[in-house]
Protein backbone atom coordinates (compact mmCIF):
# COMPACT_ATOMS: atom_id res chain seq x y z
CA UNK A 1 0.00 0.00 0.00
CA UNK A 2 2.83 2.35 0.92
CA UNK A 3 4.60 1.63 -2.39
CA UNK A 4 1.37 2.36 -4.28
CA UNK A 5 1.01 5.74 -2.56
CA UNK A 6 4.62 6.62 -3.37
CA UNK A 7 4.13 5.56 -6.99
CA UNK A 8 0.97 7.67 -7.36
CA UNK A 9 2.73 10.65 -5.81
CA UNK A 10 5.60 10.38 -8.26
CA UNK A 11 3.16 10.01 -11.15
CA UNK A 12 1.21 13.13 -10.23
CA UNK A 13 4.47 15.01 -9.68
CA UNK A 14 5.61 14.02 -13.16
CA UNK A 15 2.29 15.01 -14.72
CA UNK A 16 2.42 18.38 -12.93
CA UNK A 17 5.97 19.08 -14.09
CA UNK A 18 5.07 18.21 -17.70
CA UNK A 19 2.00 20.42 -17.53
CA UNK A 20 4.08 23.31 -16.23
CA UNK A 21 6.49 22.86 -19.12
CA UNK A 22 3.66 23.40 -21.63
CA UNK A 23 1.95 26.75 -22.12
CA UNK A 24 -1.30 27.84 -23.68
CA UNK A 25 -1.51 31.03 -25.71
CA UNK A 26 -4.77 32.69 -26.78
CA UNK A 27 -3.64 35.34 -29.23
CA UNK A 28 -4.91 38.10 -31.45
CA UNK A 29 -2.74 38.82 -34.45
CA UNK A 30 -1.22 41.84 -32.66
CA UNK A 31 -0.47 39.74 -29.58
CA UNK A 32 1.10 37.07 -31.80
CA UNK A 33 3.48 39.67 -33.21
CA UNK A 34 4.34 40.95 -29.71
CA UNK A 35 5.03 37.38 -28.58
CA UNK A 36 7.31 36.86 -31.56
CA UNK A 37 9.20 40.03 -30.63
CA UNK A 38 9.96 38.49 -27.24
CA UNK A 39 11.03 35.06 -28.47
CA UNK A 40 12.57 35.15 -31.95
CA UNK A 41 16.31 34.54 -31.65
CA UNK A 42 17.28 36.72 -34.61
CA UNK A 43 15.65 39.73 -32.96
CA UNK A 44 17.23 38.92 -29.60
CA UNK A 45 20.66 38.83 -31.24
CA UNK A 46 19.99 42.16 -32.97
CA UNK A 47 19.04 43.69 -29.62
CA UNK A 48 22.25 42.27 -28.14
CA UNK A 49 24.17 43.85 -31.04
CA UNK A 50 22.64 47.19 -30.03
CA UNK A 51 23.90 46.72 -26.45
CA UNK A 52 27.32 45.72 -27.81
CA UNK A 53 27.41 48.95 -29.83
CA UNK A 54 26.52 50.90 -26.69
CA UNK A 55 29.45 49.26 -24.89
CA UNK A 56 31.77 50.05 -27.83
CA UNK A 57 30.67 53.68 -27.69
CA UNK A 58 31.51 53.85 -23.99
CA UNK A 59 34.85 52.17 -24.67
CA UNK A 60 35.64 54.78 -27.34
CA UNK A 61 34.58 57.59 -25.02
CA UNK A 62 36.90 56.17 -22.36
CA UNK A 63 39.89 56.69 -24.65
CA UNK A 64 39.26 60.46 -24.48
CA UNK A 65 39.35 60.43 -20.67
CA UNK A 66 42.59 60.74 -18.65
CA UNK A 67 44.51 57.47 -18.44
CA UNK A 68 46.24 56.61 -15.18
CA UNK A 69 48.54 53.61 -14.77
CA UNK A 70 50.81 52.45 -11.99
CA UNK A 71 53.79 50.11 -11.78
CA UNK A 72 55.45 48.42 -8.84
CA UNK A 73 58.49 46.17 -9.05
CA UNK A 74 60.95 44.68 -6.55
CA UNK A 75 64.24 42.87 -7.34
CA UNK A 76 66.91 41.09 -5.34
CA UNK A 77 70.15 40.52 -7.22
CA UNK A 78 71.76 37.19 -6.43
CA UNK A 79 74.82 38.53 -8.25
CA UNK A 80 75.18 42.25 -8.70
CA UNK A 81 75.57 43.50 -12.27
CA UNK A 82 78.87 45.31 -12.83
CA UNK A 83 80.77 47.40 -15.32
CA UNK A 84 84.51 47.65 -16.10
CA UNK A 85 85.75 50.88 -14.52
CA UNK A 86 89.35 52.09 -15.15
CA UNK A 87 91.56 52.42 -12.01
CA UNK A 88 94.08 55.14 -12.98
CA UNK A 89 95.77 55.52 -9.58
CA UNK A 90 99.16 54.05 -10.64
CA UNK A 91 99.00 55.89 -13.95
CA UNK A 92 98.52 59.24 -12.21
CA UNK A 93 101.38 58.59 -9.72
CA UNK A 94 103.89 57.64 -12.43
CA UNK A 95 102.83 60.63 -14.52
CA UNK A 96 103.72 62.98 -11.65
CA UNK A 97 107.02 61.21 -11.03
CA UNK A 98 107.92 61.52 -14.68
CA UNK A 99 107.08 65.22 -14.71
CA UNK A 100 109.19 65.82 -11.61
CA UNK A 101 112.20 63.92 -13.08
CA UNK A 102 112.35 61.44 -10.24
CA UNK A 103 115.09 58.89 -10.61
CA UNK A 104 114.45 55.28 -10.10
CA UNK A 105 116.84 52.40 -9.52
CA UNK A 106 117.22 52.12 -13.26
CA UNK A 107 117.41 55.82 -14.00
CA UNK A 108 114.74 58.43 -14.77
CA UNK A 109 111.12 57.22 -14.83
CA UNK A 110 109.88 57.29 -18.41
CA UNK A 111 107.26 54.49 -18.66
CA UNK A 112 103.74 55.24 -17.46
CA UNK A 113 101.53 52.13 -16.92
CA UNK A 114 98.03 51.91 -18.47
CA UNK A 115 94.97 52.18 -16.19
CA UNK A 116 93.80 48.91 -14.66
CA UNK A 117 90.20 47.88 -15.53
CA UNK A 118 88.33 46.76 -12.41
CA UNK A 119 84.73 45.41 -12.16
CA UNK A 120 82.57 47.80 -10.21
CA UNK A 121 78.82 47.65 -9.41
CA UNK A 122 76.65 50.69 -8.78
CA UNK A 123 73.59 48.60 -7.88
CA UNK A 124 72.44 47.58 -4.42
CA UNK A 125 71.17 44.00 -3.85
CA UNK A 126 67.63 45.16 -3.02
CA UNK A 127 65.84 47.44 -5.47
CA UNK A 128 62.25 48.73 -5.45
CA UNK A 129 60.58 50.88 -8.08
CA UNK A 130 57.05 52.30 -7.82
CA UNK A 131 55.56 54.85 -10.17
CA UNK A 132 52.41 56.34 -11.66
CA UNK A 133 51.88 57.79 -15.13
CA UNK A 134 49.04 60.08 -16.17
CA UNK A 135 48.27 60.69 -19.84
CA UNK A 136 45.58 62.83 -21.40
CA UNK A 137 44.84 62.65 -25.10
CA UNK A 138 44.48 66.21 -26.38
CA UNK A 139 43.98 65.54 -30.06
CA UNK A 140 43.87 62.37 -32.16
CA UNK A 141 41.84 62.46 -35.40
CA UNK A 142 40.52 58.89 -35.47
CA UNK A 143 39.37 59.04 -31.83
CA UNK A 144 37.47 62.30 -32.23
CA UNK A 145 35.85 61.20 -35.50
CA UNK A 146 34.87 57.98 -33.74
CA UNK A 147 33.20 60.03 -31.01
CA UNK A 148 31.16 61.77 -33.69
CA UNK A 149 30.11 58.40 -35.14
CA UNK A 150 28.70 57.00 -31.88
CA UNK A 151 25.11 58.15 -32.36
CA UNK A 152 25.06 57.11 -36.02
CA UNK A 153 26.32 53.63 -35.13
CA UNK A 154 23.57 53.26 -32.52
CA UNK A 155 20.95 54.46 -35.00
CA UNK A 156 22.18 51.89 -37.50
CA UNK A 157 21.78 49.10 -34.92
CA UNK A 158 18.28 50.37 -34.11
CA UNK A 159 17.38 50.38 -37.83
CA UNK A 160 18.60 46.79 -38.09
CA UNK A 161 16.26 45.87 -35.23
CA UNK A 162 13.32 47.54 -36.99
CA UNK A 163 14.18 45.73 -40.21
CA UNK A 164 14.08 42.37 -38.45
CA UNK A 165 10.81 43.32 -36.73
CA UNK A 166 9.24 44.05 -40.11
CA UNK A 167 10.20 40.57 -41.33
CA UNK A 168 8.87 38.96 -38.15
CA UNK A 169 5.61 40.89 -38.44
CA UNK A 170 5.21 39.92 -42.10
CA UNK A 171 5.78 36.23 -41.35
CA UNK A 172 3.53 36.18 -38.25
CA UNK A 173 0.64 37.90 -40.06
CA UNK A 174 0.72 35.58 -43.05
CA UNK A 175 0.98 32.41 -40.95
CA UNK A 176 -1.75 33.59 -38.58
CA UNK A 177 -4.23 34.37 -41.37
CA UNK A 178 -3.32 31.19 -43.26
CA UNK A 179 -4.47 29.16 -40.25
CA UNK A 180 -7.75 31.08 -40.11
CA UNK A 181 -8.38 30.25 -43.77
CA UNK A 182 -7.57 26.56 -43.33
CA UNK A 183 -9.83 26.39 -40.27
CA UNK A 184 -12.71 27.85 -42.30
CA UNK A 185 -12.11 25.35 -45.07
CA UNK A 186 -12.04 22.53 -42.54
CA UNK A 187 -15.33 23.72 -41.05
CA UNK A 188 -16.97 23.80 -44.47
CA UNK A 189 -15.71 20.32 -45.27
CA UNK A 190 -17.06 18.96 -41.97
CA UNK A 191 -20.41 20.62 -42.63
CA UNK A 192 -20.49 19.13 -46.13
CA UNK A 193 -19.71 15.65 -44.79
CA UNK A 194 -22.49 16.01 -42.19
CA UNK A 195 -24.97 17.05 -44.88
CA UNK A 196 -24.01 14.15 -47.13
CA UNK A 197 -24.25 11.68 -44.27
CA UNK A 198 -27.74 12.96 -43.47
CA UNK A 199 -28.66 12.69 -47.13
CA UNK A 200 -27.42 9.11 -47.25
CA UNK A 201 -29.43 8.22 -44.14
CA UNK A 202 -32.56 9.69 -45.72
CA UNK A 203 -31.87 7.87 -48.98
CA UNK A 204 -31.31 4.64 -47.07
CA UNK A 205 -34.80 4.88 -45.57
CA UNK A 206 -36.29 5.62 -48.97
CA UNK A 207 -34.24 2.79 -50.48
CA UNK A 208 -35.72 0.35 -47.97
CA UNK A 209 -39.16 1.61 -48.93
CA UNK A 210 -38.37 1.19 -52.63
CA UNK A 211 -38.19 4.86 -53.57
CA UNK A 212 -34.42 5.00 -54.20
CA UNK A 213 -31.93 2.90 -56.06
CA UNK A 214 -28.78 1.41 -54.64
CA UNK A 215 -26.87 3.55 -57.13
CA UNK A 216 -28.04 6.71 -55.33
CA UNK A 217 -26.58 5.45 -52.06
CA UNK A 218 -23.28 4.54 -53.72
CA UNK A 219 -22.97 7.94 -55.40
CA UNK A 220 -23.49 9.66 -52.06
CA UNK A 221 -20.97 7.40 -50.36
CA UNK A 222 -18.38 8.18 -53.04
CA UNK A 223 -18.80 11.90 -52.33
CA UNK A 224 -18.53 11.28 -48.59
CA UNK A 225 -15.31 9.34 -49.09
CA UNK A 226 -13.85 12.05 -51.33
CA UNK A 227 -14.74 14.80 -48.89
CA UNK A 228 -13.36 12.79 -45.97
CA UNK A 229 -10.04 12.35 -47.76
CA UNK A 230 -9.91 16.07 -48.52
CA UNK A 231 -10.86 16.88 -44.93
CA UNK A 232 -8.01 14.68 -43.60
CA UNK A 233 -5.52 16.39 -45.90
CA UNK A 234 -6.70 19.84 -44.83
CA UNK A 235 -6.56 18.80 -41.14
CA UNK A 236 -2.95 17.62 -41.59
CA UNK A 237 -2.15 20.90 -43.32
CA UNK A 238 -3.70 22.76 -40.40
CA UNK A 239 -1.41 20.95 -37.95
CA UNK A 240 1.61 21.88 -40.06
CA UNK A 241 0.40 25.48 -40.28
CA UNK A 242 0.20 25.65 -36.48
CA UNK A 243 3.73 24.20 -36.28
CA UNK A 244 4.95 26.90 -38.66
CA UNK A 245 3.24 29.62 -36.64
CA UNK A 246 4.78 28.35 -33.38
CA UNK A 247 8.19 28.47 -35.02
CA UNK A 248 7.54 32.02 -36.27
CA UNK A 249 6.48 33.06 -32.75
CA UNK A 250 9.47 31.36 -31.13
CA UNK A 251 7.41 29.11 -28.83
CA UNK A 252 7.73 25.39 -28.19
CA UNK A 253 6.01 22.93 -30.49
CA UNK A 254 4.52 21.38 -27.33
CA UNK A 255 2.68 24.60 -26.49
CA UNK A 256 -0.93 25.25 -27.44
CA UNK A 257 -1.82 28.26 -29.58
CA UNK A 258 -5.43 29.45 -29.97
CA UNK A 259 -6.26 32.23 -32.42
CA UNK A 260 -8.81 34.80 -31.28
CA UNK A 261 -9.14 37.00 -34.35
CA UNK A 262 -11.49 36.41 -37.24
CA UNK A 263 -11.04 37.23 -40.90
CA UNK A 264 -13.54 38.91 -43.22
CA UNK A 265 -13.47 40.93 -46.39
CA UNK A 266 -14.52 44.02 -44.41
CA UNK A 267 -11.33 43.83 -42.31
CA UNK A 268 -9.18 43.82 -45.42
CA UNK A 269 -10.63 47.06 -46.75
CA UNK A 270 -9.76 49.00 -43.58
CA UNK A 271 -6.75 51.34 -44.05
CA UNK A 272 -6.28 49.89 -47.48
CA UNK A 273 -4.21 52.33 -49.54
CA UNK A 274 -1.84 55.01 -48.29
CA UNK A 275 -0.16 57.35 -50.72
CA UNK A 276 1.80 59.33 -48.10
CA UNK A 277 4.98 57.38 -48.71
CA UNK A 278 8.58 58.41 -48.05
CA UNK A 279 11.53 56.16 -48.79
CA UNK A 280 12.72 56.72 -45.23
CA UNK A 281 9.61 54.82 -44.05
CA UNK A 282 11.40 51.64 -45.10
CA UNK A 283 13.83 50.27 -42.51
CA UNK A 284 16.21 49.16 -45.27
CA UNK A 285 16.56 52.73 -46.53
CA UNK A 286 17.15 53.96 -42.98
CA UNK A 287 19.87 51.35 -42.50
CA UNK A 288 21.66 52.30 -45.70
CA UNK A 289 21.33 55.98 -44.76
CA UNK A 290 23.19 55.37 -41.51
CA UNK A 291 25.77 53.25 -43.33
CA UNK A 292 26.33 56.21 -45.69
CA UNK A 293 26.90 58.53 -42.72
CA UNK A 294 29.39 56.08 -41.20
CA UNK A 295 31.32 55.84 -44.47
CA UNK A 296 31.34 59.64 -44.77
CA UNK A 297 32.88 59.81 -41.30
CA UNK A 298 35.43 57.19 -42.39
CA UNK A 299 36.44 59.48 -45.28
CA UNK A 300 36.84 62.32 -42.78
CA UNK A 301 38.89 60.12 -40.44
CA UNK A 302 41.34 59.14 -43.18
CA UNK A 303 41.69 62.72 -44.38
CA UNK A 304 42.48 63.95 -40.88
CA UNK A 305 45.18 61.30 -40.57
CA UNK A 306 47.75 63.89 -41.74
CA UNK A 307 47.24 65.93 -38.58
CA UNK A 308 49.52 65.42 -35.56
CA UNK A 309 48.52 63.53 -32.44
CA UNK A 310 48.94 65.50 -29.22
CA UNK A 311 48.96 64.04 -25.70
CA UNK A 312 49.87 65.31 -22.24
CA UNK A 313 51.88 63.07 -19.92
CA UNK A 314 52.97 63.22 -16.26
CA UNK A 315 54.98 60.72 -14.21
CA UNK A 316 56.13 60.20 -10.65
CA UNK A 317 58.60 57.43 -9.75
CA UNK A 318 59.99 56.31 -6.38
CA UNK A 319 63.15 54.14 -6.25
CA UNK A 320 64.43 52.34 -3.18
CA UNK A 321 67.90 50.72 -2.93
CA UNK A 322 69.69 49.01 -0.05
CA UNK A 323 71.87 46.18 1.13
CA UNK A 324 68.96 44.64 3.03
CA UNK A 325 65.21 44.38 2.70
CA UNK A 326 63.36 47.68 2.55
CA UNK A 327 62.13 47.60 6.15
CA UNK A 328 65.54 48.63 7.51
CA UNK A 329 66.60 52.23 8.08
CA UNK A 330 69.51 52.10 5.63
CA UNK A 331 67.45 51.95 2.46
CA UNK A 332 68.04 54.93 0.15
CA UNK A 333 64.83 56.40 -1.33
CA UNK A 334 65.11 58.41 -4.51
CA UNK A 335 62.13 59.98 -6.28
CA UNK A 336 61.69 61.63 -9.65
CA UNK A 337 58.86 63.19 -11.63
CA UNK A 338 58.18 64.89 -14.93
CA UNK A 339 55.45 66.49 -17.02
CA UNK A 340 55.53 66.66 -20.78
CA UNK A 341 53.72 67.08 -24.07
CA UNK A 342 54.02 64.41 -26.73
CA UNK A 343 53.38 65.40 -30.35
CA UNK A 344 53.48 62.76 -33.07
CA UNK A 345 53.73 64.38 -36.50
CA UNK A 346 53.17 62.15 -39.57
CA UNK A 347 55.59 63.20 -42.28
CA UNK A 348 55.58 60.55 -45.00
CA UNK A 349 53.68 57.26 -45.00
CA UNK A 350 54.37 56.05 -48.53
CA UNK A 351 51.03 57.52 -49.75
CA UNK A 352 49.10 55.05 -47.60
CA UNK A 353 46.72 57.70 -46.29
CA UNK A 354 45.96 58.95 -49.80
CA UNK A 355 44.83 55.51 -50.91
CA UNK A 356 42.88 54.93 -47.71
CA UNK A 357 40.93 58.10 -48.48
CA UNK A 358 40.41 56.87 -52.03
CA UNK A 359 39.08 53.51 -50.80
CA UNK A 360 36.69 55.12 -48.33
CA UNK A 361 35.40 57.49 -51.04
CA UNK A 362 34.76 54.57 -53.38
CA UNK A 363 32.88 52.71 -50.64
CA UNK A 364 30.78 55.81 -50.09
CA UNK A 365 30.02 55.88 -53.81
CA UNK A 366 28.96 52.22 -53.62
CA UNK A 367 26.53 53.08 -50.82
CA UNK A 368 24.99 55.82 -52.96
CA UNK A 369 24.55 53.29 -55.77
CA UNK A 370 22.99 50.77 -53.37
CA UNK A 371 20.54 53.38 -52.09
CA UNK A 372 19.52 54.28 -55.65
CA UNK A 373 19.08 50.61 -56.51
CA UNK A 374 17.05 49.98 -53.35
CA UNK A 375 14.71 52.84 -54.22
CA UNK A 376 14.15 51.32 -57.65
CA UNK A 377 13.43 47.94 -56.04
CA UNK A 378 10.96 49.58 -53.65
CA UNK A 379 9.22 51.32 -56.55
CA UNK A 380 8.89 47.97 -58.31
CA UNK A 381 7.62 46.28 -55.13
CA UNK A 382 4.98 48.94 -54.64
CA UNK A 383 3.83 48.79 -58.25
CA UNK A 384 3.49 44.99 -58.18
CA UNK A 385 2.00 44.93 -54.68
CA UNK A 386 -0.61 47.59 -55.49
CA UNK A 387 -1.68 45.86 -58.69
CA UNK A 388 -1.78 42.48 -56.91
CA UNK A 389 -3.93 43.99 -54.18
CA UNK A 390 -6.41 45.52 -56.63
CA UNK A 391 -6.62 42.22 -58.54
CA UNK A 392 -7.05 40.24 -55.32
CA UNK A 393 -9.84 42.53 -54.10
CA UNK A 394 -11.61 42.23 -57.45
CA UNK A 395 -11.34 38.43 -57.32
CA UNK A 396 -12.58 38.49 -53.73
CA UNK A 397 -15.71 40.39 -54.75
CA UNK A 398 -16.36 37.89 -57.54
CA UNK A 399 -15.82 34.85 -55.31
CA UNK A 400 -17.97 36.32 -52.55
CA UNK A 401 -20.86 36.76 -54.98
CA UNK A 402 -20.24 33.31 -56.41
CA UNK A 403 -20.32 31.74 -52.93
CA UNK A 404 -23.62 33.45 -52.11
CA UNK A 405 -25.02 32.23 -55.42
CA UNK A 406 -23.80 28.67 -54.77
CA UNK A 407 -25.47 28.77 -51.34
CA UNK A 408 -28.72 29.89 -52.97
CA UNK A 409 -28.54 27.10 -55.57
CA UNK A 410 -27.79 24.49 -52.92
CA UNK A 411 -30.60 25.62 -50.60
CA UNK A 412 -33.10 25.67 -53.48
CA UNK A 413 -32.01 22.24 -54.77
CA UNK A 414 -32.10 20.78 -51.27
CA UNK A 415 -35.55 22.24 -50.60
CA UNK A 416 -36.93 20.87 -53.86
CA UNK A 417 -35.53 17.45 -53.02
CA UNK A 418 -36.95 17.47 -49.49
CA UNK A 419 -40.38 18.54 -50.79
CA UNK A 420 -40.35 15.80 -53.41
CA UNK A 421 -40.32 18.17 -56.37
CA UNK A 422 -37.04 16.58 -57.44
CA UNK A 423 -36.32 12.92 -56.92
CA UNK A 424 -32.63 13.02 -57.83
CA UNK A 425 -30.43 13.19 -54.76
CA UNK A 426 -27.41 13.46 -57.02
CA UNK A 427 -28.52 17.01 -57.87
CA UNK A 428 -28.16 17.84 -54.18
CA UNK A 429 -24.71 16.24 -54.17
CA UNK A 430 -23.61 18.26 -57.18
CA UNK A 431 -25.00 21.47 -55.67
CA UNK A 432 -23.15 20.83 -52.44
CA UNK A 433 -19.94 20.04 -54.29
CA UNK A 434 -20.30 23.35 -56.13
CA UNK A 435 -20.96 25.10 -52.81
CA UNK A 436 -17.86 23.62 -51.18
CA UNK A 437 -15.79 24.59 -54.20
CA UNK A 438 -17.20 28.13 -54.09
CA UNK A 439 -16.53 28.41 -50.37
CA UNK A 440 -12.96 27.17 -50.83
CA UNK A 441 -12.41 29.59 -53.71
CA UNK A 442 -13.80 32.45 -51.63
CA UNK A 443 -11.49 31.84 -48.69
CA UNK A 444 -8.53 31.33 -50.97
CA UNK A 445 -9.34 34.68 -52.54
CA UNK A 446 -9.73 36.16 -49.05
CA UNK A 447 -6.30 34.89 -48.04
CA UNK A 448 -4.75 36.14 -51.28
CA UNK A 449 -6.25 39.56 -50.57
CA UNK A 450 -4.86 39.52 -47.03
CA UNK A 451 -1.38 38.58 -48.29
CA UNK A 452 -1.59 41.25 -51.00
CA UNK A 453 -2.54 43.87 -48.40
CA UNK A 454 0.33 42.79 -46.13
CA UNK A 455 2.78 42.92 -49.05
CA UNK A 456 1.54 46.37 -50.07
CA UNK A 457 1.76 47.77 -46.55
CA UNK A 458 5.22 46.19 -46.20
CA UNK A 459 6.32 47.89 -49.43
CA UNK A 460 5.15 51.21 -47.95
CA UNK A 461 6.98 50.55 -44.69
CA UNK A 462 3.66 50.88 -42.85
CA UNK A 463 2.82 47.32 -41.86
CA UNK A 464 0.84 47.78 -38.64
Amino acid sequence: MKNMVIGLSLFFLLVTSVARGQQKYELSVKEAVDLAYKNVIELKNAQIDYKIQEAKNRELLGSAYPQLSGTVGANYYLKLPGILFPDATATAVYSILKEEGVQGSNGPITNIPDPVLRQVSFVQPWNLQAGATLTQLLFQPDVFVGLQARETALNFSAAQIEQIKEKIKDSAYKRYYAILIVQKQLDFLNQGIDRLQKLRRDDSIMYVNGFRERLDLDKTQVQINNLTTTRNQVAAGLDMSYAGLKFALGVSQKDTVILRDDLSSANIRVNLLDNGFKYEDRAEVKSLGYVKKLHALDVKRNRLGKLPTVAFAANYTLNGQGQKFFTNNYTAWINSSFVGLNVNIPIFDGFQRRYKVQQSQLRLEQIDNNISNLKQVIDLQQTIAKQSLLTALNNLDIQEKNMLLAEKVFNTTKLKYEQGVSTFSYEVILAQSDLITAQSNYYNALYNAVVAKIDYQYSLGKLQ
